[in-house]
């Protein structure tokens, strides 16, 4: 994993001369005609942006997209040197954007430096594909109620946070922006995209993160849930993994040496900030919809410093 980019200022939204700008809670997506041997592609700026509970809060975390972006092109090249699955990065050099997108554009080219991936193009499978290896979220608290997650029966008397005998696969449906993901049963996943390819993807969510949890375990990490989501190249093949992989936005990391069974744990992740959030709904002071509020300094430091070691670690 390469040094980040200096962080100078923080990037809330970019405006690039590019077409298909779709804008997602953290990425700004574009199209780039012609990225990969005459294939259009992708390009995904991690912004500085932050959601919690599905709503993007108006605070930025300086730096955020940088760090997001070093941590997912280092898993994305390490599950292909694996040889787990084929993704879609295809370059993280700003300099390979065509100087056309900064024509009459308000971005600059140096603020997309270290928080830009290029990746091919592709229809993207409709599902989220989760996968848990401890007891904490969502999936506790489903657990809580029924003793299974997400239709998963799961041993009695498991506690907060306890790892599971086994890590066991959720999907989720993808929501739009501003509306919650819903975890749902693997049945119900499978009507919406198929068996053969749920199982498909349920094979590859299981090895990537069981590769994943063993590189974290070496460095002092443990990763509690992930998620990912795959794609179909439009020149056809075998789904491939796409966005992000891995990241502090996408999964729960715990220190190893903190770690304890029973109790809700010490994160480099945003739980951090959506704990402090819950302390806001918990108060009465916000009811998790639209406009968020915004962070202290001291939440938005503590969140900087939580993504910045968890990237140490991983690379080290």
């Amino acid at each position: 994993m390469t040094s980040a980019a200096p962080i100078e200022r923080a990037v809330r939204r970019t405006d690039l001369n590019l077409p298909d700008r779709r804008e997602g809670k953290v990425r700004d997506i574009y199209r780039i005609p012609d990225a990969d041997d005459g294939q259009p592609g992708m390009l995904l700026v991690a912004t500085d942006r932050i959601s919690a509970f599905d709503v993007i809060l108006p605070t930025d975390i300086p730096g955020k997209g940088v760090l997001l972006t070093q941590i997912a092109a280092f898993w994305l090249r390490k599950i292909e040197q694996a040889g787990l699955c084929k993704t879609h990065l295809i370059s993280t050099d700003y300099r390979q954007i065509p100087e056309s997108a900064f024509d009459g554009a308000t971005t600059r080219p140096e603020d997309l430096d270290g928080r830009c991936m290029i990746g091919k193009l592709c229809r993207v499978v409709p599902i989220e594909c989760v996968v848990r290896g401890y007891l904490e979220g969502s999936g506790w608290k489903d657990y809580q109620k029924t003793g299974s997650v997400c239709g998963v029966a799961l041993p009695p008397g498991l506690r907060q946070c306890d790892r599971l005998p086994e890590p066991v696969f959720t999907p989720a449906t993808k929501a739009e922006q501003g509306e919650h993901d819903e975890n749902i049963s693997f049945e119900r996943a499978c009507q919406i995209a198929g068996v053969e390819m749920m199982e498909h993807l349920r094979e590859l969510s299981l090895a990537i993160y069981r590769m994943a949890s063993e590189h974290a375990e070496s460095r002092g990490l443990i990763i509690a849930d992930t998620k990912f989501e795959f794609g179909i190249p439009l020149d056809g093949g075998d789904p491939i993994l796409i966005d992000e992989a891995l990241t502090p936005d996408s999964s729960r990391f715990w220190p190893a040496d903190d770690y304890q069974p029973g109790r809700a744990q010490r994160s480099f992740d945003k739980q951090f900030v959506r704990e402090y959030l819950q302390s806001l709904v918990d108060a009465g002071k916000w009811d998790k919809t639209d406009p968020g509020p915004e962070l202290p300094d001291s939440v938005v430091a503590g969140t900087l410093d939580r993504y910045r070691e968890a990237c140490d670690r991983l690379s080290r």
